[in-house]
């Protein structure tokens, strides 16, 4: 009997103290730079609006990692976030995810102006995100030398200027399907530089970058995914992208192999056949033991994000699942 009532007590007390960990939950917000103006529409204002989400549990008294995630053309914040499942990795793993919103106004397919001159050298949209971080970082305490910033397309084209331009600010670049800083030398030039490459050399860009950049400033890892039957951004860009962050990183194979068509020779190669016939080939360079490139090339994926909703457009259910590849490499870059 008194076994009993201690019994019930215990579950009472249990309850009246229990402490569920609040859930997650989108917020929205909208930021202004002085130097965004976007000189493809130089009329539209130099702030676009964001949300945050913030993950289940997560308390201010511990500073959180920080994932930006660029949508890609055709896309919003909301749509990339559902494709992706991105709120359930960051509930899991306890980051902060910022996702940017692109403007009708400024470009009518909502991309980002990768291809904008100002943009590609650090300013207009690349600068209004880099407000957005440094805003979101202070008002959710996010660690600041955990920034990580993704993309999709020309969200990742985004991204990638923004690892070039901003090494202080952000820690590390994760490009699905996306450009290499400066691919294209004007709006013109997008979808030549989409179908057959960079026309012009994104090496030197990354060169140029890192001699403005102090020393410290110098590490930012890149995360390279791409599809080997994509047919609206030519995997050749994959290449160019993970030839100018060796370069930004001062990695020797990049000088070590001068034709810029093609990867230079790995530290490590892996080959995996997956469920349904697709292969993954995952390339490493690493430096001193640290990660510097890590590119993933998914051999029968069109332009999509792997192991996405299908129910959403640029989106594909089958592996690999790009966010856990994500994940990964967020603890892997930190590190």
């Amino acid at each position: 009997m008194l076994g009993r009532f201690w019994s019930r007590t215990k579950v009472l007390v249990a309850r009246w103290f229990r402490h569920e960990p609040a859930p997650g939950r989108f917020e929205s917000g909208s930021k202004f730079s002085l130097h965004g103006i976007v000189g493809t529409a130089p009329l539209v204002w130099p702030s676009r609006d964001y949300l945050v989400y913030v993950p289940k549990g997560r308390s201010v008294w511990r500073r959180a990692p920080l994932l930006v995630l660029c949508h890609g053309c055709k896309q919003t914040p909301e749509e990339i976030a559902q494709g992706t499942r991105i709120t359930e990795l960051a509930d899991r793993l306890g980051f902060i995810v910022l996702l940017p919103r692109q403007k009708d106004t400024a470009n009518p397919w909502r991309c980002w102006n990768w291809f904008d001159k100002r943009t590609m050298n650090g300013k207009g949209e690349a600068a209004i995100v880099a407000a957005q971080i440094r805003s979101v970082r202070r008002s959710y305490r996010a660690d600041r030398k955990r920034v990580v910033v993704a993309g999709m397309s020309a969200g990742g084209a985004l991204a990638a200027v923004l690892g070039v331009h901003f090494p202080g600010l952000v820690a590390a670049v994760a490009v699905h399907s996306g450009l290499a800083c400066g691919a294209a030398s004007s709006a013109l030039k997008a979808l030549s530089a989409m179908q057959h490459g960079p026309d012009q050399d994104v090496d030197q860009i990354a060169i140029a970058a890192r001699a403005a950049s102090p020393p410290r400033s110098l590490r930012v890892p890149l995360l390279a995914m791409h599809g080997g039957a994509d047919n609206v951004v030519a995997p050749r860009n994959a290449v160019a992208l993970v030839r100018q962050y060796l370069t930004l990183n001062d990695h020797p194979a990049a000088s070590a192999s001068p034709d810029a068509g093609r990867l230079p020779p790995p530290d490590t190669e892996r080959r995996t056949v997956l469920a349904g016939g697709r292969t993954e080939v995952v390339s490493e360079w690493r430096r001193e033991g640290r990660l510097v490139a890590r590119y993933v090339e998914i051999i029968g994926l069109g332009h999509a994000w792997s192991g996405g909703d299908p129910s959403l457009p640029y989106n594909e259910a089958g592996p690999p699942d790009a966010t856990a590849l994500v994940g990964d490499f967020f603890a892997d870059a930190l590190s």
